[in-house]
């Protein structure tokens, strides 16, 4: 610290201290102390807390115990050196009761590759694209045709459900303040799931999803009608979200556990909504309707959704991402499966009595 009499008016620089949370690896610690404590008045007692074990600390990064920030000076920089990958939460205090704002938290990430980060984003960007994209060959399919018979109704009603679920879970975690401070709480190393991509996706699936019931609402259909399973499924789900919020109302379980429930909604739902539809091309040894360019698309987006979670993973080195949102996970890898299923329907299985429906169709 400079002498007083260096100049006349000298006053103290604003001292910033760095508090950094430091990740505790591998260590289960208990500890011991006395359950009550009674003391005569104005006497002394010695308190002893014991533990079992040894905290093992570690660092992702190195920063200053102290930043000076000169009195007439409006910013200060210091240099942050990355150690680890992971992330690691830092707080900046002031000696200075007069600056407001503070404590400024600062979150830094350490990863293996910033192109790697890159790629994933751009991964990203191309599957939410080819996704998005896979529910227009279906409307086009049904305009064209003026028809939705090969479409399965239990397949629409169960993807509106499910995408309705989504995007309630994507738009708590993503712009609802209150949320994402839950979640920093819970998880305080943790990488939010949801990124916009995925709030863009699901609105625009919910949007084409009824686009998809007004065409079933005009078109010819075949005498199709919703199932009772069907129906009784979704009357599960809508209950089980409904019997939340009352349980969230009264504080038993947090909001974003609320909100998760609507994740796992749309996981239950992905996990059951093409079964409909693939019984039906397998009971019509056909699959005429259902637009092969949707599953092309939809089989895109589901190998580079997995992918760019795998990257994820490796550069955060932080493989429980991929169980972080088990929903985005689940809803690319189920969507793989049953998409090389219809592939090999309309491709192999049913190719020849495909192309007998189509001509008896021109002969008529």
């Amino acid at each position: 610290m400079p002498a007083r009499d260096l100049t006349e008016g000298w006053r103290p620089a604003h001292v910033l201290l760095l508090w950094t949370l430091i990740n505790i690896s591998d260590c289960r610690v208990n500890l011991f102390a006395p359950d009550a404590v009674t003391l005569e008045e104005y006497s002394k007692a010695n308190i002893t807390i014991t533990s079992n074990s040894k905290l093992n600390y570690s660092s992702i990064i190195t920063v200053p115990e102290k930043v000076l920030l000169p009195v007439k000076e409006t910013s200060v920089s210091f240099t942050v050196t990355g150690l680890d990958v992971g992330q690691v939460t830092t707080y900046l205090y002031s000696n200075n009761t007069d600056l407001n704002g503070l404590p400024v938290r600062i979150s830094f990430m350490v990863v293996h590759s910033n192109a790697l980060s890159v790629i994933s984003q751009v991964i990203g960007w191309i599957y939410f694209v080819a996704w998005s994209v896979s529910f227009y060959p279906q409307a086009w399919e049904n305009w064209r045709r003026k028809s939705v018979v090969g479409l399965n109704f239990d397949f629409l009603a169960l993807n509106l459900t499910g995408f309705t679920a989504y995007s309630v879970f994507n738009i708590g975690l993503f712009w609802v303040p209150y949320i994402k401070e839950e979640f920093l709480k819970k998880y305080p190393n943790g990488i939010n799931p949801v990124s916009a991509n995925d709030v863009f996706f699901s609105l625009h699936a919910l949007l084409l999803c009824l686009v998809y019931v007004s065409q079933a609402a005009i078109y010819e259909r075949g005498g199709q009608k919703i199932s009772w399973m069907a129906m009784f499924l979704l009357l599960i789900g809508w209950t089980f979200a409904l019997v939340s919020l009352f349980v969230a109302v009264a504080r038993k379980i947090t909001w974003l556990e609320y909100l998760y429930n609507f994740s796992y909604i749309k996981l239950a739902v992905t996990l059951v909504k093409y079964v409909p539809q693939a019984y039906m091309n397998y009971r019509r040894k056909s699959t005429v309707g259902w637009s092969i360019g949707n599953v092309l698309l939809d089989f895109t987006g589901g190998v580079l959704s997995v992918l760019q979670m795998i990257l994820q993973s490796y550069n955060n080195d932080e493989w429980g991402l991929i169980f972080g949102d088990p929903t985005k996970f689940g809803l690319g890898l189920f969507s793989v499966v049953f998409d090389i299923l219809f592939l090999a329907q309309h491709y192999c299985l049913y190719r020849h009595s495909q192309q007998y429906e189509v001509v008896t169709e021109e002969e008529d």
